[in-house]
């Protein structure tokens, strides 16, 4: 079976580092022969999350769209910026509106319950985005209960992090992305994904 694997990046700003490391994943999953669908938040804009809005007009179409995205692969890579030591307004809006997708697309209650998530960060400091990752995985995993693999991409001082190809520079980065796009193939083709099953 061919893994199907979802990437985006929590921002949508022109030029995103995140945007870039999004696109090198995509690459580096795509040579491990996974079928991978590269998707920009721009797409799907929603408006803020809102109960009452909820309650008044139901899911907006783009919440729907992008869940569709969601559960029509097997896994997702989310590169996302870190925002005040946490994760960026567009991205946690964007998670709060596709969890409220539940049937038929969610089996479980939540198209997120069970279902595996790689994630990275580039930023122009030097802790590589770690703390917005604690917070992403801490909604993705106790928030979301989704499978968060332990390995995850940093790239620290990632205004340089990147050549004119939009290829990482650095041997260690390479490496470490290269390792963590494995690292979900194998989890999602392997013993991880019978486990959701």
């Amino acid at each position: 079976m061919t893994p199907r694997i979802l990437v985006f990046a929590g921002s949508i700003r022109s030029g995103s580092l995140n945007a870039r490391l999004a696109a090198v994943m995509a690459k580096e999953l795509a040579l491990l022969g996974a079928d991978v669908s590269l998707v920009s938040l721009a797409d799907y804009p929603m408006p803020l999350y809102d109960g009452d809005l909820e309650e008044e007009r139901g899911l907006p179409e783009n919440a729907d769209k992008l869940a569709r995205q969601i559960t029509g692969h097997d896994a997702v890579f989310i590169a996302s910026p870190e925002h005040n030591a946490g994760i960026p307004a567009l991205l946690k809006n964007a998670l709060d509106w596709t969890s409220r997708i539940g049937p038929p697309y969610a089996p479980r209650g939540s198209i997120y319950a069970r279902r595996a998530f790689a994630i990275g960060a580039a930023s122009p400091g030097m802790a590589g985005g770690q703390r917005g990752l604690i917070a992403l995985r801490q909604v993705l995993e106790l928030g979301l209960g989704a499978i968060v693999l332990p390995e995850q991409v940093l790239l620290e001082r990632a205004t340089k992090g990147f050549d004119e190809a939009g290829e990482l520079r650095d041997l260690r980065h390479q490496g470490l992305t290269r390792l963590v796009a494995r690292r979900l193939v194998e989890f999602i083709s392997g013993e991880g994904l019978a486990k959701r099953s």
